[in-house]
């Protein structure tokens, strides 16, 4: 019998989640403790910013999520002392201006994909609102004393926490990134070897692909974004995370080289020659030997045996195809990415200056979803504020602070993942308030008022509350539980034991969670057509500037990783069958390398026309690209092709280079066609009549 998720890891948590839980409880109990020892104001503040810094307990991620919550709160008291400083006079005008402040922060935390940095704007809005709401409540104390001293309190209740799990982080039962890094690197490279012999097996199904791709980007999503808390783990983390970024831009320039490969078998065989065809069956059976390796330095030297060997291959070939050629030299690069793979992995644990940089994956930034998140969370305020100013209650204010935390961090969350976090985080607030109201405050009813008293009594509920945020479908649960047994049980030096007051708090707690949930139902982000369709404009601008940049492939790889994976989550989101979007993201991921690996070889050809007609056909490769998209052929690219051909051969003597030159051109001008055609299948009320614009040149 399989128990629940949530009673699983109640009644059976494993040797990691009870040692999460005990470092938790320690952080917390030592942030309260000195919160209390320095007389500071609302002590239960520390207890919780030590709690949102045990969500990921690696060394490295705790000081950068301290260092983040720590700049954000600093920045928020800021902007609370610059509103009340102005518009003390006019509380509407405050709340006015703080709706917009905490939209802002909503809207730039939808630009970011690391959740440290989405923490920080949440502290940079919840610290604001605290020091002016706080103010605001008793308007008779409004002067400029006072209004630095509530700043300086929240800020130093929050940094407090910060500081107290970042110290119980580093020295209790340390867990480090590195560690993490290792393996997630290891899955990726494993998945993506697994990949590499799919795209080259014949007989693979196009589902057991895209299963291994989905994976394989969500792999490399989460180490390039923990390869940005390696640098604070010792003078090597530095080199760690250049060697995790390196690690995911040539992943993607695998998966873009082996799909080039694949899709040419599968759908020009007729092209392919006896030739072709052994050595892609080398390159299949090579890299599942190097998949089963015994470790690292096996692996290493196998990718370089197969490097010389797939090399010297290519050098006998007379008489191939022009595109045949082209492809061979294709798969010595792929070999040679694979290779500098396995070094990056091993850098990784052991130091390598030999490597070059990569930047990391960048993420995608849509104006349009920050705008509607922004405004998402600034209604969620302005509901609460206009409920506090029609109550008067105190125990209003809370459906301005925690619902607004949520909704920022929250913010990047797909309407499927929030669909069911946001229910198990409103059980937690439930099941949190009679635990609070008869078990929290019924004991300390009963005690001194002591710490060792407060730590006796909440250490038990606490410790419940951090075993479910060990585990990550039982995360929301603890999160919603332990936020909310803390806002009403609210410990410090002066704990108030009212029972009114506390089920009035968790009242507001309730009915601000609850808020927070119809507003994301109702203010759904756009349609996941539309922002696919934004994908591929973005990747079509990224075509037409890529020969501006100095490292082109590098740049581009960075900008692609998360695009492609928000591409295949929309797909699935909407429960797409063909995954058309997903295969075009990664059809534009090709032809990227493609124009790239063009620019070197034509080094040797260049003159006036050649750079003319380069340019030309950058901007037609990127046109060309997007009609594709809408499943349209455009003649003029095979034109512009044609003509780049001729200026090169004018430039320079023809030569097997030329021959590699013009076989890129014409599979790519079969790629674009082919995905005109697919796309036009499959949507025919949207195309008709496509069929007849041009002859299949096949």
């Amino acid at each position: 019998m399989t128990l629940p998720p949530v009673l699983a890891q109640l009644l059976m948590p494993d040797r990691r989640s009870v040692i999460f839980a005990c470092k938790g409880v320690l952080a917390m109990a030592l942030a309260l403790y000195v919160a209390m020892y320095l007389q500071l104001e609302r002590p239960y503040w520390a207890l919780i910013s030590a709690m949102f810094l045990q969500i990921r307990p690696e060394s490295g991620l705790v000081i950068e999520k301290a260092l983040c919550q720590i700049f954000g709160s600093v920045a928020g008291g800021a902007v609370g002392i610059l509103i009340l400083a102005f518009l003390s006079d006019y509380p509407l005008l405050a709340l006015g201006c703080l709706t917009v402040w905490i939209g802002f922060n909503s809207a730039a935390a939808s630009m970011v994909h690391n959740i440290n940095y989405i923490y920080a704007f949440a502290m940079a809005g919840m610290t604001a609102g605290l020091v002016v709401i706080v103010v605001m409540v008793d308007a008779s104390t409004v002067d400029s004393e006072a209004i630095f001293a509530v700043a300086r309190a929240r800020i130093s209740e929050i940094s407090i926490g910060a500081v107290c799990a970042m110290l119980v982080s580093q020295l209790v039962w340390p867990v480090t990134v590195k560690d993490n890094l290792r393996f997630h690197a290891r899955t990726a490279i494993n998945r993506t070897l697994e990949y590499l012999a799919l795209e080259l097996d014949p007989g693979s199904s196009r589902a057991q692909r895209r299963e291994c791709t989905d994976s394989i980007l969500e792999t490399l999503v989460v180490v390039s974004d923990d390869s940005s808390a390696a640098v604070y783990e010792g003078p090597e983390g530095p080199g760690r995370g250049r060697a995790a970024s390196l690690l995911c831009n040539r992943i993607l320039s695998l998966l873009a080289v082996v799909q080039i490969l694949g899709r040419f078998r599968r759908e020009h065989a007729e092209q392919v020659s006896p030739a072709f065809a052994g050595l892609l069956a080398i390159l299949r059976r090579r890299l599942r030997g190097i998949a089963e390796a015994d470790g690292y330095g096996e692996s290493y030297r196998l990718a370089q045996g197969l490097r010389r060997e797939l090399a010297a291959l290519c050098a006998d070939w007379e008489g191939e195809s022009a595109i045949v050629s082209r492809l061979s030299q294709t798969a010595v690069e792929m070999v040679a990415d694979l290779v500098v793979v396995l070094r990056a992995y091993n850098a990784l644990q052991h130091r390598d200056r030999t490597l070059l940089n990569a930047p990391s994956l960048k993420t995608h930034r849509d104006p349009l979803i920050g705008a509607v998140n922004g405004f998402r969370t600034a209604a969620v305020f302005a509901i609460g504020a206009f409920v506090w100013i029609q109550t008067a209650s105190p125990a209003a204010t809370m459906l301005m602070i925690l619902p607004v935390v949520f909704s920022v961090m929250f913010a990047r969350f797909s309407m499927l993942a929030l669909s069911s976090i946001l229910p198990r985080l409103l059980v937690g607030v439930v099941v949190a308030i009679p635990v609070a109201l008869i078990f929290g405050l019924g004991l300390l009813s009963r005690g001194s008022g002591d710490f060792e008293v407060l730590v006796l009594v909440l250490a038990g509920p606490y410790f419940v509350g951090l075993l479910m945020l060990a585990s990550q479908p039982t995360l929301p649960y603890g999160l919603g539980f332990s936020v909310s047994f803390t806002i009403i049980t609210q410990p410090g030096n002066n704990i108030i034991l009212d029972a009114a007051a506390a089920a009035s708090t968790a009242l507001g707690l309730f009915v601000g969670i609850g808020i927070l949930f119809w507003v994301f139902r109702l203010l759904s982000p756009p349609d996941s057509q539309l922002l696919q369709r934004r994908l591929i404009h973005s990747t079509a601008r990224d075509l037409k500037d890529l020969g501006s940049r100095e490292q082109p492939e590098d740049w581009f790889n960075g900008r692609m990783g998360e695009r492609l994976l928000r591409l295949a989550n929309y797909d699935l989101a909407g429960g797409s069958g063909t995954r058309h979007m997903t295969d075009l993201g990664f059809t534009g991921l090709n032809l990227g390398h493609v124009s790239v690996r063009l620019r070197r070889l034509i080094r040797n050809h260049r003159s006036p026309a050649v750079d003319r007609w380069l340019g030309e056909w950058q901007e037609v490769l990127s046109e060309t690209y997007l009609k594709s998209s809408r499943g349209e052929l455009y003649p003029r690219f095979r034109e512009v092709s044609g003509r780049l051909l001729e200026a090169i051969h004018d430039a320079g003597e023809p030569g097997r280079q030329t021959v590699i030159i013009e076989g890129l051109l014409e599979r790519l001008t079969l790629t674009l066609e082919r995905t005109a055609r697919e796309i036009a299948d499959n949507s025919p009320g949207r195309f008709a009549g496509w069929a007849g614009k041009t002859a299949d040149p096949q």
